[in-house]
Parts: C-alpha cells; structure tokens; sequence
C-alpha cells in the first residue's frame, strides 16, 4: 500500500515537473521571453500532475480502446481545467490563465484547442511516457523511492504554503490600492509586487494580469451594481416612510377637523339650547 502510495506520488510530481516544462517552451515561444509559469514557486505544475493521475486511475479501463480513451481523457481534462480556473477565481479573485481571445471557449477558463491537446497528450501519457516512468520507478529500490518521496514531499508542503502566503500577500496589496482605474489598479499592484522581492516577481511572471483585469472589471461592475441596488432600496424605504408619514399627516388633520366640526356642533346644539331655556323662563 505505501509502495503504491508512493509512487503515485512520485508520478505526480513528475508529470507536474512536466507539465511545467511544457508551459515554460509554449509561453516562452509565444511571448518571446522567459516566464516562469506556474502557481507555486518551485518548476511544478500541480495541475498537469492531478490530470495525468486521473487520466491513469480513471481510463486504464479504456487503454485497448484509444478513440474512447481520446475522448474520454478529453473530457477528464476539460472539467479539472474549468472547475481548477473556477476554484482558484473565487479563492484569489484573481486568474492565472485566460482563453476569451481564442475562438471555441468557455467563459475563457478552456478553449477547444487546449482541449485536442490535452487528448493527444493523454494518448502520449498512456501509451508511451507512463511505461518509462512506471518502469524507472520499480528499478529503484523501494527505501530509495521512500527516501526520495518525503524530501519531495516537504519541499513541496513547504512550496505550498510559502505560495499561499504569497498569493494572501497579492490580495492583501490588491486591497490596499484605492483606485477608481482598474488598469491603474492592476499597474500599481504589479508595481508595488515587484517591489516586494524575488518571490513575489516570480508570482507576478506567472499571474495572468489582463485574465485578472478584466475579472477586477467585472468584479467592480457587479459591486456598483449591488450597491446601486442597495441605494434603491434605501431610497425606496425613505419615500415609503415619506408617504407613511404625509397619510399619517393627513389622518391627524382630518381627525382634527372631525373634532373641530363635532365641537362646533356640541357648542351650536348648546347654545339653541340655552335660547331654548331662555325663552321657557320669560314665559314663567
């Protein structure tokens, strides 16, 4: 069991180092510089490493079939992609990767190119990469991979919660810029990340700014929205007390004239009243 265990986890790791690699020559080629991809600080890529676990547990029913395994591994990835972009946007406000430029997306969190990729990769992964590493690992002794998989281990606690402190320090900084200008917003953040350290210029190599802008935009679109309902409603509850208060108004002053008119009655009923009496003694 902590045979298995353990090599599972060295997979991981593994297919995370390369899932990294991958990320640094497709960004590196695209943007003409060097970026250091990833959410945490050391060269992993936690995500390619949960995918390619999932591909590996979950389809190895499928390995006599590829087309299914094709579209199965496909739809595997697509789900942990969006639902990882989701988790991390609400966790952080923030998103490290962005698809609405590219034709076939879904909210800008996976595009259909990735996706073919991510199928094909799949198919690499099983048929071919997985063999190697499965094979690499069995020929090492069993305490070596043991050794070697709790140094990895802490490094990799340790990476995650230095990554945290970080992100938390990115939020904190966010929230501490008091701008009316996301894009004034996004540029002193930055700047201000930047002037934090080295790791905090390594968050800022991986983050994707324009993703978290336009986030940051509708994230403000949607707060003025909330508060220009609120103000509604207050608006709303003062004409309510207004017109309470006007009826209110009306019904003291109409009550007043009702017993205005009502003693004016009583008086003129008690003045007949004394002529009446008046005019009975003149008689005697």
């Amino acid at each position: 069991m902590l045979k298995t265990i353990t090599i599972y986890f060295l997979l991981f790791i593994m297919y995370s180092f390369l899932g990294w690699c991958m990320e640094m020559v497709v960004c590196n080629v695209s943007s003409k510089k060097i970026v250091n991809r990833g959410f945490l600080i050391g060269p992993v890529c936690p995500i390619y490493g949960f995918g390619c676990l999932l591909i590996m547990i979950l389809l190895r029913k499928y390995y006599d079939d590829p087309i299914v395994l094709f579209v199965m591994a496909v739809v595997l990835c697509s789900l942990l992609e969006y639902f990882t972009s989701y988790l991390m946007e609400k966790l952080f406000k923030a998103r490290w990767w962005d698809y609405s430029n590219r034709k076939f997306n879904i909210n800008g969190r996976i595009c259909l190119d990735n996706l073919v990729a991510f199928g094909l990769l799949g198919l690499l992964m099983m048929y071919v990469i997985n063999p190697l590493f499965v094979k690499l690992l069995n020929s090492v002794s069993i305490n070596v991979l043991h050794f070697i998989a709790l140094i990895i281990l802490i490094v990799f606690v340790v990476d995650n919660l230095i990554s945290l402190q970080i992100i938390s320090g990115f939020k904190n900084v966010a929230n501490s810029v008091r701008k009316d200008s996301t894009a004034e917003i996004t540029a002193k953040v930055r700047e201000l990340l930047l002037e934090k350290g080295w790791l905090y210029k390594r968050l800022v190599s991986a983050f994707d700014f324009k993703a978290s802008e336009k986030l940051l935009k509708n994230i403000t679109k949607k707060v003025k929205t909330k508060v220009n309902n609120e103000v509604k409603k207050v608006k709303t509850k003062i004409e309510v007390e207004k017109e309470k208060r006007k009826e209110m108004k009306r019904k003291i002053i109409s009550d007043y004239n009702l017993k205005k008119d009502e003693l004016k009655r009583l008086l003129k009923d008690a003045k007949e009243k004394r002529k009446e009496m008046l005019r009975n003694l003149k008689k005697y």
